[in-house]
């Protein structure tokens, strides 16, 4: 959900509920996921279970990582669909999140080049994906590393090779989200250049019984 009263987003939960309509969940700033999550239980009998708490951030001055680690960044294409499913599927786990139709959003974002493999040794050993731009804004994400290949800065790096092709495609602003409970992400992105704007709430709905 956009900014709103957290009147309007309970009003919003009546009405979504009075239409039969089925709502997985919430993601919005913490007053209105409450409210929103709050009336939907009321209305619903549904469980409300906290999913994660995110933080949003925006791309002010982009700098290189530091140290920057060996390997380039490379447009992925059509021969790398089966390893970026993959690698979408296990990021969506840890991250407990993601799009159900998950072949489709990664046959989207091949067909317009936004998929971007970082390699070391002709090898890819990171992903970052990219939405398509809409009113000048795209959100970079997911961004994946294999826990074989993590801390050795290939995830700061491929995320700063993707970002710099946003601004370069002429994206006034580049975003992405982050999971508050993982402190080396955030770190990290700061540290590109990302500035935080604002923390939002994700509620899980689930039928009782």
């Amino acid at each position: 959900l956009t900014s709103m009263a957290a009147e309007t987003a309970a009003e919003l939960a009546q009405a979504l509920a009075g239409r039969g309509r089925t709502v997985p969940g919430v993601n919005a700033d913490l007053a209105v996921a409450t409210a929103f999550g709050t009336a939907w239980r009321e209305l619903t009998g549904d469980a409300v279970q906290e999913s994660m708490r995110s933080r949003l951030y925006q791309l002010g001055e982009l700098r290189p990582p530091e140290p920057f680690p060996p390997g380039q960044a490379r447009v992925a294409g059509p021969a790398d669909r089966d390893l970026i499913i993959r690698w979408c599927q296990a990021f969506h786990e840890e991250a407990r999140s993601g799009p159900d139709n998950l072949d489709e959003m990664v046959d989207d974002r091949l067909s317009y080049h936004e998929f971007t493999l970082w390699e070391h040794d002709h090898q890819p050993v990171s992903v970052a994906g990219l939405t398509r731009q809409v009113a000048g804004q795209v959100r970079v994400g997911p961004v994946y590393t294999p826990p074989g290949q993590r801390g050795r800065g290939y995830g700061g790096a491929v995320t700063w090779a993707i970002s710099q092709a946003a601004r370069d495609a002429g994206a006034a602003q580049v975003v992405l989200f982050t999971d508050l409970a993982n402190p080396t992400s955030n770190e990290l992105y700061q540290r590109l250049g990302y500035q935080p704007t604002a923390d939002r709430l994700i509620l899980a709905f689930r039928k009782r019984g």
